[in-house]
Formats: C-alpha cells, sequence, structure tokens
C-alpha cells in the first residue's frame, strides 16, 4: 500500500502564497496600480455617453458630441495600455513565485528520507511536479490576471452605479444574493470534484509510470492487456470526474443567467419610474444599465475562472503540502573520523510495523578493505548498504565511519552507488562535475582513465563537450555506470558503497564494469552488494546474509571449502564446487 504525500490545507495553501507574494512588494504594488487604473478606465465611456444622451436631450451641439467622443477614444487607449501593463506585471509575479514555490518542492522532494520515497507513489510524486505545476502556471498566467481584473471591474462598477444614483445601484444589487446563491450551490458541490480529480490524475500516472518501467516483465508474462485495462480503468475514474463537474457548471450558468435577466430588469424598471419622477435623467440610467451590463463578463468570469480556480487551489494544496514539509537538518557540527574503517554494531531494522529485515548485524569493514555482501533476493543486503550509507536509520544499533557515527560525518566522506544511474542532459564534462564542481579537465579525463572509458569518450562527436541524455546523444547501460564510477573517483569518498552498481550492464559488460568497480574503489574503504559472485570472488572479504542475519563471513576461497551457505550459492552460480 503506497502513500500520498501531504496535501496542505486550504489556510495554508493562501497564507504560503501570500508569503511570496510579500517578498516581491514593489513587483506587488506596481501590479495592483496597473490592474485598478486599467479597470476605472473602463468606467469612463458609459459614464460619458450617459452624459452625451442628456447633452444631446438638451440641446447640446456637435462639438460637445465630438469632445465626448475623444475623451471615450483616449479612455480607451489608457484602459488597453494600463491593461497590457497589469497582465505582464501579474504574469511575471505569478510565475516568480510558482519558480520560487516550486524549486521549494523540488528540494524537499529530493530530500525526503529513502524510507518515506519507498511508500510514496512515484504516481502522485509525479503529478505533482508534473500535472499539478502545469494547472497552477495556467491559472497564474491566464486566469489570474483575468480573474483580478474581472473583480476589480465588479468592486469599481458597482461603486460607478452608486454614484449615478443610490436607487440605481441598490436595483442592481437585486441580482447579488442570485449570483451568491448560485456560487454557494456550486461550489460544495464542486470543490470535492476537483480534489478528487487531482488524487484520480495521480493515480493514472502511477499506472502508467509501472506499467512504462515494468515494461520488459510485462510483456515476457503477456500482461499487456491487464495493464492496459488498468490504465483505462484509471482515465475513465479521472474522465468521469471531470464530466461530472462540467455538468454541475451547466447548471450553475442558467442560474447565472437568471441573475443577470433579474438585475438588469430592475434596473430598467427603477430608471424608468426614476425618470418619470425626474429625479434622475435618462443619462444616467443608460449609464446605470450600460454598467450593468458591463458586470456581465466579469462576473461570469468570476464564477466561471473558479472552476479553474478552484482546480488549481487543489493543485496548489498539493504543491504547497510538499514545500511545506520539514527539510532534514544536517548535524550542527561534523566531526572528522580518526580512520578510514566502517563499522556496523548491533544493526537492526524493519519497515514500518513489519518484521525484521535486519537482525543484529554486526560487521567492521577495515580502512581500505572491500568487503562484499551477498545472499539471495530478500536477505537484507539493500538494506544494509543503505544504512551504511546514512540513508535509512536503523531500528538498533549504530553505523560509525572512524569512531564517528554516520549521521556527524559531513556527507563528503560517504558515497553510494545503486543500479540505477542516471545521466543528466548537457555537456558530458558538467554531468562528470556534479561529483566535484572545480574539477579541471585534467582531473575529469583522469577520472574517466581509471575507469576504463577514455576510448568511448574519444569517439563522441565533441568528446567531453558532447551533450548526453534523453534528448540528445544516449550513452548505453554500460557508459552510464562508468560515468557513475568516475564520479565516484571525482568525489573522492572515505567510503564507498555499490548496491548491484554494475547489475545494468548484463553480460557482455559485466567483466569490464567490474574491472572499473575494482579501479574505481582501489583503497577506499569500499562495501558492495554483489549482483554478481564474480564480484565477491574479486573482493577481499565476503558477507553472508540470510533472511537479514550473518551466517558466514570470510575470504571467498575459504568460503568455498567450508561448504556452507556460500558454497551453495557459488555453485548455484558457477556450477562448480571448488574455487577458481
Amino acid at each position: 500500500m503506497t502513500d500520498l504525500l501531504p496535501i496542505a490545507t486550504s489556510r495554508r495553501t493562501w497564507a504560503a502564497l501570500w508569503a511570496e507574494v510579500r517578498r516581491l512588494p514593489w513587483l506587488g504594488v506596481a501590479t495592483a496600480v496597473s490592474a485598478v487604473g486599467a479597470s476605472a478606465g473602463g468606467l469612463v465611456a458609459p459614464w460619458v455617453l450617459g452624459d452625451m444622451i442628456d447633452d444631446i436631450a438638451t440641446g447640446g451641439d456637435h462639438g460637445d458630441v465630438m469632445a465626448a467622443a475623444a475623451v471615450i477614444a483616449v479612455a480607451a487607449l489608457a484602459t488597453g495600455l494600463l491593461t497590457g501593463v497589469s497582465a505582464t506585471l501579474l504574469s511575471r509575479l505569478g510565475e516568480t513565485v510558482l519558480a520560487r514555490l516550486r524549486e521549494r518542492v523540488l528540494d524537499r522532494t529530493l530530500h525526503l528520507p529513502a524510507a518515506t520515497l519507498d511508500k510514496v507513489s512515484p504516481g502522485d510524486l509525479l503529478s505533482r511536479v508534473g500535472d499539478d505545476v502545469s494547472v497552477v502556471t495556467t491559472a497564474l498566467v491566464t486566469t489570474g490576471p483575468q480573474l483580478v481584473s474581472a473583480v476589480l471591474t465588479i468592486v469599481l462598477t458597482g461603486g460607478g452605479m452608486f454614484a449615478l444614483d443610490w436607487r440605481l445601484g441598490l436595483a442592481g444589487l437585486l441580482a447579488g444574493p442570485m449570483y451568491v446563491l448560485a456560487v454557494r450551490w456550486y461550489l460544495p458541490r464542486s470543490g470535492p470534484f476537483y480534489a478528487r480529480e487531482r488524487v484520480a490524475i495521480g493515480e493514472r500516472a502511477q499506472a502508467m509510470v509501472s506499467s512504462l518501467q515494468a515494461g520488459p516483465t510485462v510483456r515476457a508474462y503477456r500482461l499487456e492487456e491487464a495493464h492496459t485495462a488498468a490504465i483505462n480503468d484509471r482515465s475513465r475514474a479521472a474522465m468521469d470526474l471531470s464530466i461530472g463537474v462540467f455538468r454541475i457548471f451547466t447548471r450553475l450558468v442558467a442560474r447565472m443567467n437568471r441573475a443577470e435577466f433579474v438585475g438588469l430588469a430592475a434596473i430598467l424598471v427603477t430608471g424608468f419610474l426614476l425618470v418619470r419622477a425626474d429625479i434622475v435623467s435618462v443619462g444616467a440610467t443608460t449609464a446605470a444599465a450600460l454598467y450593468f451590463h458591463r458586470l456581465f463578463n466579469p462576473v461570469g468570469a468570476v464564477v466561471i475562472e473558479f472552476d479553474e480556480i478552484q482546480s488549481a487551489g487543489a493543485s496548489l494544496a498539493r504543491l504547497v503540502g510538499v514545500a511545506q514539509l520539514d527539510r532534514p537538518r544536517p548535524p550542527e557540527t561534523t566531526s572528522e573520523p580518526t580512520d578510514r574503517g566502517l563499522e556496523l554494531k548491533g544493526v537492526s531494522h524493519r519497515y514500518d510495523d513489519g518484521p525484521l529485515v535486519l537482525a543484529d548485524v554486526t560487521v567492521r569493514i577495515e580502512p581500505g578493505e572491500r568487503l562484499a555482501v551477498v545472499g539471495a533476493t530478500g536477505a537484507g543486503k539493500s538494506t544494509l548498504a543503505g544504512i551504511a550509507a546514512g540513508l535509512l536509520d536503523p531500528v538498533g544499533g549504530v553505523v560509525r565511519v572512524g569512531g564517528v557515527p554516520v549521521r556527524e560525518l559531513d556527507r563528503r566522506h560517504i558515497a553510494m552507488l545503486s543500479q540505477e544511474v542516471h545521466v543528466f542532459s548537457g555537456p558530458l564534462v558538467a554531468d562528470l562535475r556534479l561529483a566535484k564542481a572545480d574539477a579541471s579537465e585534467a582531473e575529469v579525463r583522469a577520472a574517466l582513465e581509471t575507469v576504463g572509458a577514455t576510448h568511448w569518450v574519444r569517439a563522441l562527436p565533441a568528446e567531453l563537450d558532447t551533450v548526453v541524455g534523453e534528448s540528445a546523444h544516449r550513452l548505453t547501460a554500460a557508459q552510464a555506470q562508468q560515468v557513475a564510477l568516475a564520479r565516484l573517483v571525482l568525489a573522492d569518498p572515505t567510503v564507498a558503497i555499490l548496491d548491484e552498481a554494475t547489475a545494468e550492464a548484463g553480460s557482455a559488460g559485466a567483466r569490464e564494469l567490474e574491472r572499473a568497480a575494482l579501479a574505481a574503489t582501489a583503497g577506499r574503504t569500499t562495501l558492495i552488494v554483489a549482483h554478481r559472485l564474480t564480484q565477491a570472488e574479486l573482493a577481499d572479504r565476503v558477507l553472508v546474509l540470510d533472511g537479514g542475519r550473518v551466517v558466514e563471513t570470510g575470504a571467498h576461497a575459504d568460503l568455498v571449502r567450508a561448504g556452507g551457505r556460500y558454497a551453495e550459492l557459488w555453485r548455484s552460480w558457477t556450477g562448480a564446487g571448488t574455487a577458481s
């Protein structure tokens, strides 16, 4: 059962958003001023048109009409300019806020404890940094400016109606309760749909990711139809939720249309009675009607955009939920190890409330010694490697390097390589310098020479400057692992931990990678989770795990001659009963 990452409450979500906006005070003020100016400029035309009607009714001349037309034209140009400026500033503000939030989400995600990552659904995580970011981006860049403009237009236009005559303003307000009732009917029904839709999208992503990652296995067992059906089910669930929201939305539109009819009818009837009583002018009534008509689109936009805002709010809450996770604190002080030895004493571990996967493991790896850990699948090898690297906290026991607990060490002292190596997009030399940012070209070439990668690097179109990665020159599995081993050489850690770091090369490149791993770890204290027993054969000492317990330890040849558990594994691997 996988867990979902936390989702922030509405209060914490908007508080986090406001906190980011406050970090950009001048940009926020400029955005607000330009947006208010743009909305206020839209009030000029109806007001001037009302005055024009009154001027014409009282015998105004041609010059008055032309002057009014000129005022309307200038106001239109100013409004258009301010609208463009406010939209640009608001988009910049929104993109900046989102960029900072996205960076925090990525930072917290990269610092999640390994135990947490093991329990979290990959689909949930991918949908947050993918789909959710996309939804929030659209809301901030497109929906946000429209919504801000609409809200300001409603407020200023309502004020303009009351400025014409308070009775006309009150008549227009008759539509208000109907709008409110429509929205109150809609929001409680649509909000839960959006929250469920985001979760459903995460589940769909999880189904797709797991099927793609396990493609060879799926094809080997003829499970294509079952996995396709599972993806279809997840997709249909997300689609049904989207359709359900749209059905509710169409009923909302009908309620809004009734509110518009009632409000405009009330203004026209009230204006007729007031003009008849000679209390207001025809021009004022016309301006009020135009003002109210001008509210149709903004009010509709506010309600309609709430559709997008709710979806964005659900996505934003998922982003903030991750961004507000506590970042693991580094130790206040770090200590330097007295030697390069690695010691695990009485180490035990279990995942959540499950059974022990490691039980009272005690072993010391002497400085410069290479220890291979072997055992059947599920014996606890990778768990032991994770604990030795400080990625997992054991439920019992301690891990020390040179007498210093791993949690009190500077991270440069330990490096871990797994079988899941990654080549980042960009020049190959930049990929290698991830391990040591200030590495010279000579140091990079020396690291590649150490792991035996020089021949294929020289064959690249631009050698070290060749752009590699998914969308550029793609390295083979063996080459990618050689790059990872070269990074290890550049990082120059005190302790190296290899968790099946040559497993992905296949039989053809296994021997070459084993030689590269030997060269990269030469002279280092090394713990190797051996995928191939030839790695154990080359190690100084072998530790055999069975059911999370140490059952044997010793040199390869001695263990083969002893005829115990390791000898059984060796016979299964080679078909031979004697050491080679």
